[in-house]
């Protein structure tokens, strides 16, 4: 007796996967859906944020100075420069 091994239709909707980009805060890794989220948006992801403390975005790169991310100011993750990094930085501790 032969079995008959039957593969799914070509008609049946195959759905990729979506993709996922990762970021690090503090060296501790997180996921995405989103292609781009807000400082605000990134720092809501880290539990027990404190109040006050900015988000500094690490350069890719060996190039590139570090520069503090705004609430409102919107990171991209999918332009190709690989897994961004940021640190938490206490209140009046960078720039003026």
């Amino acid at each position: 007796m032969e079995i008959e091994i039957m593969s799914q239709p070509d008609d049946v909707p195959h759905h990729p996967k979506p993709k996922t980009y990762e970021y690090f805060v503090d060296n501790v890794r997180y996921t995405t859906d989103q292609p781009a989220l807000t400082g605000a948006q990134i720092k809501a992801k880290v539990p027990d944020w404190p109040a006050g403390y900015g988000l500094l975005l690490d350069p890719p790169g060996e190039h590139g100075e570090e520069r503090l991310i705004a609430d409102d100011e919107v990171v991209r993750f999918d332009e190709g420069h690989g897994h961004l990094h940021f640190t938490r930085v206490p209140p009046a501790s960078y720039g003026g």
